[in-house]
């Protein structure tokens, strides 16, 4: 007789649950009760899927934050679980409630998301802003849907020319002006008061400082990367020589998996001198040599055995940026990679350089940071 699952006996909400739990480390989950109660057993199983396919973290977590809203939306509007497929009707509602036109609803009151649905999702927690969404968002939340609909060997009517165009429509009457994800880069000058903040020998200001440096001089390396990276990706790289001087230390970042890349190739970014000195500072001082490398600090100054996540330092950059007395809102951890590309445009290093080490795949969007810095520093701007 076959020995009874762990899971026998236990409530639908319970089981999906500890299903959660058996994913929660290729995919991190910070909600697991709330959707536990939210997502279907087929969600979970989907879920499932997607790990054991190897997909990215970063993707897997966008993915199931975005099911997740649709799931909590649908109950919302229709008193029931989402079905699949949705229909074509269900897909050009949600378009409807989620690009608006606010001058439209002063007028017209049951334009855009209805009250109690706003309440709803508000109330829950997903929903945060106020207003239409950004149609980025609901570009990605559809795709995302269209993906899950694939996936579980169903078709969609995504690909409609109603739902096209209501997108359109919608999208050309609200014009938004993309914002960037970090308002400000963070420069050469910028990296410079953060750092001045991190200057006593305290372990939080030694691992800050090793972050900031090592996140910003690897090509401005995203935050998932930085929270992610483990001693097992680092290789000592022979010492680079220096005229009339001691030589600087080297070290090679062996990436893996990341947002832009397959996971097949080594991509391999290089620290050389003052980022190596901060990176073996703080992995001295927390006595660090395998696992994870950046780590929480507990309240007494106990280093923490399990990694940083990403929204970590996204806070280490904000709680930096507001001890040096800029303003917070302006500078987030992406600031690091816009800023990475947008010094070496300062410093006339060229694009195709830069990238090598930003590890961009997009030339347009690495040239979208670059070339604003060299036409603001170059002779068209410079007329009169």
């Amino acid at each position: 007789m076959a020995a009874p699952r762990k899971s026998a006996g236990l409530s639908g909400v319970e089981r999906r649950a500890v299903e959660l739990d058996t994913i929660a480390s290729v995919l991190p989950i910070d909600r697991r009760d709330e959707l536990a109660e939210l997502l279907t057993d087929s969600d979970i199983e989907t879920l499932r899927h997607l790990v054991n396919e190897g997909m990215g973290a970063n993707t897997l977590r966008a993915i199931t934050s975005d099911l997740a809203y649709i799931e909590a939306w649908a109950l919302a509007v229709t008193k029931r679980s989402l079905p699949w497929p949705a229909p074509e009707a269900l897909l050009l509602k949600f378009v409807a409630q989620h690009l608006w036109d606010p001058q439209k609803r002063v007028a017209d009151p049951d334009h855009g998301m209805p009250a109690d649905v706003d309440d709803n999702l508000r109330g829950q927690g997903f929903l945060k802003t106020v207003g239409p969404h950004a149609p980025a968002t609901v570009r990605r939340r559809l795709a995302n849907w269209s993906t899950l609909t694939k996936w579980r060997g169903l078709d969609g009517a995504f690909a409609s020319p109603a739902l096209k165009s209501a997108i359109r429509l919608a999208v050309r009457a609200v014009p938004r002006t993309r914002r960037r994800k970090s308002a400000k880069a963070v420069t050469g000058d910028v990296l410079a008061k953060l750092l001045a903040t991190c200057a006593t020998d305290s372990l939080r200001d030694v691992r800050d400082r090793a972050i900031l440096m090592v996140a910003f001089a690897s090509g401005g390396r995203r935050r998932s990367e930085i929270a992610g990276l483990r001693c097992e990706q680092l290789t000592v790289e022979p010492p680079i020589p220096v005229e009339n001087g001691a030589p600087f230390p080297s070290l090679a970042i062996h990436l893996g998996r990341t947002k832009t890349s397959s996971g097949e190739q080594d991509d391999v970014v290089y620290l050389t001198g003052r980022p190596v000195e901060a990176l073996h500072a703080w992995m001295a001082a927390a006595k660090i040599d395998s696992g994870s490398v950046f780590r929480g600090i507990g309240r007494w100054g106990s280093v923490s055995k399990r990694a940083l996540d990403a929204q970590s330092v996204n806070a280490i950059v904000k709680r930096r940026a507001e001890m040096a007395g800029l303003e917070v809102g302006e500078f987030s951890a992406h600031g690091l990679r816009s800023g990475y590309l947008t010094e070496a445009a300062n410093r006339g290093i060229p694009l195709p350089e830069a990238m090598e080490q930003s590890r961009h795949r997009s030339v347009q969007q690495a040239s979208s940071y670059y070339n604003s810095a060299t036409r603001r520093n170059g002779r068209a701007a410079r007329m009169l």
